[in-house]
C-alpha cells in the first residue's frame, strides 16, 4: 500500500493550485458584495427567503460526498447559501440585538480571517497582541478604570463565565488545584430578567443553577438593591457563601438598566464580586449623552461588553474587561505550556497573553473593532449610540399616535417592547379570553413575515405580560423605516383576525388597519 501510493504522489506537486484559488475567491468575494451586501442593504429586497427544513435541505444539497466539485458548482453553492440566508444588514432586520454592517468592521474580519493567526503569542501574532492591549486599555478607559486587564471572549455568555470563574478563583484560589470538593457552597445574585448565560455559567462552573438567587425587580426590570441585600443576609444566615452579584446593564427584553452605585454600596459591604454583563448596553459609555445609564461602573470588578451589538461590530466582538492589576486573568487559567511560553524568549514574555485564556486557540476579534474606531473615532461610534436613541424615540413616538399598538411601557434603552392590538380584539381587555387571544397575535405576524420575507421582529412574553413584539432600532446605517413597514405589513396581512387553529398557523380574517398617519419619511434621511 505504501509502494503504491508513493508511486503516485510527487512531494514537488502542490496539493492546492494557488491561481486557481485565488481565482475562486476573487468571484466568490464579487458575489458576496452583489448578493449580501447590496442586496442585504436594499429595502425593496426580502430579508430572507424562508424554505421548510426538508425543502431547503433538498436545495442546497448538503451531503458530503468522495469527489470534489467544479469550479462552477461550487459558485453556485457559494450563491445558494448567499440567496436563502437571512440578511441581517437588511433595514427591516429586527429580530435580534445585531443587525446591519460596518464595512470597516467587515474589512477586518477579512484580514483576520486572510492572516489566520491564534492570538497567544507575540511570536505569531505580533501585531494583534499590541492591538488587542491598546483596545482593551481604551474600553477600560471608557468604563473609568487607568489601569486593569482584559481578554476577547467568544461570546458575551463566556465573558460572563470568565467572571464568576475570577470571582470564585479569589476567593478560594485552591479550587483551580483541588477541584469543587474543598469548596463551600457558593451562591451567587443576579435578577430574573439578567441574561440566561448566567444560569448556564453556574451549571458549567459546578456552581448549581440552585445557587443563583434571583432578585426581585421593579416593573421595569431593574434590580432592586435593599431586595439583593435581604437576600445576602438570609444566605448567609443558611451558612452558604455569597461571592459575586452579576447586575446588567441592558437586559435582553427590557432594556433595564441596573442601578449599579446602589448595587456597588451592597457588594463592598459584604466584599462581593460585582460583575456587569453590558454585553447589550456597554456601548452607552461612548456618549456624553448617555453614559449616565451606567453611573457607578467603575466600581464593579468586572465588566462584559459586546461591541458586535450596538457599534455593529461583525459577530463575534465581545471582551471581558478587569479592574484587577494583581495579574488574577493568569492565575486563575495558566497552565505554563512550555511549548509556547517559554520563559526564555527572546521579548517581554509577558506579551504571550494567551495563558490568560481558556481557550489555546483564539480568533482575533480586536481588528474589526479597532479598524471600525480608526475610520469613524470616538466621536463617530458616539453619534451610533446617540442616533439609536433618536430612533427609538422616533418610533415611540410614532406608535403612540397609531391605532393597535401599545406599548409594554416607555424605552429606556433602545429596546421598544409593544403588542399590536388587531381590531377584533380592540375594546375587549375585559374579556375572559383576551390575553390568550392576544398572546397569539405576535406568533400569527412573526410567521407570516418570514414566510413573506418582509421582516424579521422577536416577540416573546415577560413574567404575567403575554407575548409581545420587540424591536431594537439601532443600526447606524438604516432609516427610521420601522414605523412605514410594520403599518404596511399589517396592512398587508389584514390583521384583524380570528382565533381558529390549523395544523400550521392561525387562519387571518379579512380586516384592515388604518396606518396611513405614520406613513410619512423619517426625521432624517
Amino acid at each position: 500500500m505504501t509502494s503504491t501510493l508513493s508511486n503516485k504522489l510527487d512531494p514537488n506537486d502542490p496539493i492546492i493550485d494557488h491561481e486557481e484559488g485565488q481565482l475562486f475567491l476573487n468571484e466568490t468575494f464579487k458575489l458576496l458584495v452583489e448578493e449580501v451586501l447590496r442586496k442585504g442593504t436594499d429595502a425593496n429586497e426580502k430579508v430572507c427567503r424562508y424554505e421548510e427544513p426538508q425543502v431547503l435541505a433538498k436545495i442546497m444539497d448538503l451531503e458530503l460526498k468522495e469527489a470534489g466539485e467544479p469550479h462552477e458548482q461550487l459558485l453556485q453553492r457559494v450563491r445558494d447559501v448567499a440567496t436563502y440566508s437571512v440578511k441581517t444588514c437588511h433595514p427591516r432586520f429586527f429580530n435580534q440585538l445585531f443587525s446591519g454592517v460596518d464595512y470597516h468592521s467587515l474589512a477586518g474580519s477579512f484580514m483576520s480571517e486572510t492572516l489566520n493567526t491564534n492570538l497567544f503569542t507575540y511570536e505569531v501574532a505580533p501585531v494583534f497582541v499590541l492591538m488587542e492591549i491598546e483596545v482593551l486599555r481604551a474600553l477600560r478607559l471608557l468604563v473609568g478604570w487607568t489601569q486593569g486587564d482584559g481578554l476577547f471572549c467568544p461570546g458575551g455568555s463566556a465573558s460572563n463565565m470568565y467572571a464568576m470563574n475570577l470571582a470564585r478563583y479569589r476567593l478560594f484560589p485552591d479550587v483551580k488545584t483541588r477541584g469543587l470538593w474543598s469548596l463551600p457552597q457558593l451562591v451567587m445574585f443576579t435578577s430574573p430578567e439578567s441574561h440566561y448565560s448566567v444560569k448556564k455559567g453556574a451549571a458549567f462552573l459546578g456552581i448549581g443553577t440552585d445557587n443563583v438567587t434571583l432578585v426581585d425587580v421593579d416593573d421595569r426590570g431593574h434590580m432592586i438593591p435593599e431586595d439583593l441585600e435581604e437576600k445576602i443576609k438570609c444566605a448567609k444566615a443558611q451558612g452558604t457563601v455569597p461571592f459575586l452579584v452579576s447586575c446588567t446593564s441592558g437586559t435582553t427584553i427590557q432594556g433595564a438598566f441596573d442601578p449599579l452605585d446602589r448595587i456597588a454600596d451592597v457588594c463592598e459591604k459584604y466584599e462581593l464580586w460585582m460583575h456587569v454583563d453590558a454585553a447589550w448596553g456597554g456601548s452607552v459609555l461612548f456618549s456624553k449623552q448617555h453614559r449616565h445609564l451606567m453611573k457607578g461602573v467603575q466600581r464593579a470588578n468586572s465588566v462584559a461588553w459586546n461591541p458586535h451589538k450596538m457599534l455593529t461590530a461583525g459577530l463575534q466582538c465581545s471582551v471581558l474587561l478587569l479592574k484587577d492589576t494583581t495579574n488574577l486573568l493568569k492565575k486563575c487559567h495558566s497552565a505554563h505550556a512550555s511549548y509556547l511560553f517559554q520563559q526564555d524568549k527572546f521579548y517581554d514574555v509577558d506579551l504571550d497573553i494567551g495563558d490568560k485564556s481558556l481557550q489555546c486557540s483564539r480568533r482575533v476579534d480586536c481588528l474589526k473593532l479597532w479598524l471600525m474606531w480608526k475610520a469613524v473615532g470616538s466621536s463617530g461610534l458616539a453619534e451610533r449610540v446617540n442616533k439609536a436613541f433618536s430612533n427609538v424615540r422616533y418610533l415611540t413616538d410614532k406608535m403612540k399616535k397609531t391605532d393597535g399598538f401599545k406599548l409594554l411601557n416607555e424605552p429606556e434603552f433602545v429596546n421598544l417592547c409593544f403588542w399590536y392590538i388587531p381590531p377584533s380584539l380592540r375594546g375587549k381587555e375585559l374579556n375572559e379570553d383576551y390575553e390568550d387571544q392576544l398572546a397569539k397575535v405576535a406568533p400569527v405576524i412573526k410567521e407570516r413575515m418570514v414566510k413573506q420575507g418582509s421582516m424579521m421582529v422577536g416577540y416573546q412574553p415577560l413574567r404575567d405580560k403575554v407575548n409581545f413584539f420587540r424591536v431594537t432600532v439601532f443600526s447606524p446605517l438604516l432609516p427610521v423605516v420601522f414605523p412605514v413597514c410594520v403599518c404596511k405589513l399589517y396592512r398587508k396581512l389584514k390583521c384583524d383576525y380570528e382565533t381558529k387553529q390549523t395544523s400550521t398557523s392561525l387562519l387571518l380574517k379579512t380586516g384592515l388597519l388604518d396606518c396611513e398617519a405614520v406613513l410619512c419619511r423619517p426625521a432624517w434621511h
